[in-house]
């Protein structure tokens, strides 16, 4: 779940001092998908790419570790948390383990959003390596896919090591995050994040357990 009233909280940038901003490559426009593609376009976060008050770090988890075009890859066993503690695993779609390599890449996005000094993150929701808020629980191909609250595996790894993570699907975070950014830029309070859609609030069951 994101903390909105981080992002409430963000300093106001400028060209001279940029917000300083952690993307997952896809999401920038760069073609290092598991199949070669960016996977389609994102308005709601490529549009900060066009602003001299942010500075994007571009970063593909698992095309560090594991090459594009590749097979795809999901956790089976728990969360990304869990493949960090040694309780789940990452395996591909024709059974390959790439666990080791799935937490060597978390280890180089950190020391990447450390080095760069990262104050945000806007990562790929979904993805193995990049969820924030919702992945696969095992293989995702076949009728019987199941979706799981939790973060990928390098998503797990900022996360617990102190950096806010956003996904492309946070669209009321986006939002505020773009008047930050804009100085003249209008929010659209009907929009909401993630966890507050009409789909994870059905699939997860979470109005009921409130």
């Amino acid at each position: 779940m994101t903390d909105i009233n981080y992002i409430k909280n963000l300093r106001v940038p400028s060209k001279e001092n940029p917000l300083r901003i952690l993307m997952s490559a896809c999401l920038t426009g760069l073609a290092c998908g598991y199949d070669g593609t960016s996977y389609g376009d994102y308005p709601a976060s490529a549009r900060i790419l066009k602003y001299e008050t942010v500075r994007i770090s571009r970063f593909c988890p698992e095309e560090f570790s594991f090459g594009t075009p590749r097979e795809m890859c999901d956790i089976h066993g728990g969360t990304g948390i869990d493949v960090l503690e040694g309780r789940a695993k990452v395996l591909t779609e024709s059974g390959k383990d790439w666990t080791k390599g799935m937490i060597n890449a978390s280890e180089k996005m950190l020391a990447f959003a450390i080095q760069e000094n990262v104050e945000l993150a806007i990562m790929m929701d979904v993805s193995a390596a990049c969820g924030s808020q919702v992945i696969y629980s095992g293989n995702r191909f076949g009728e019987n896919k199941v979706h799981q609250i939790g973060a990928g595996v390098c998503g797990a790894q900022l996360i617990r090591n102190g950096i806010k993570v956003i996904s492309q699907r946070d669209y009321a975070s986006l939002e505020i995050l773009m008047t930050k950014i804009d100085h003249g830029y209008i929010a659209d309070a009907k929009l909401k994040d993630h966890h507050e859609s009409d789909w994870y609030k059905e699939y997860f069951n979470t109005d009921k357990k409130l």
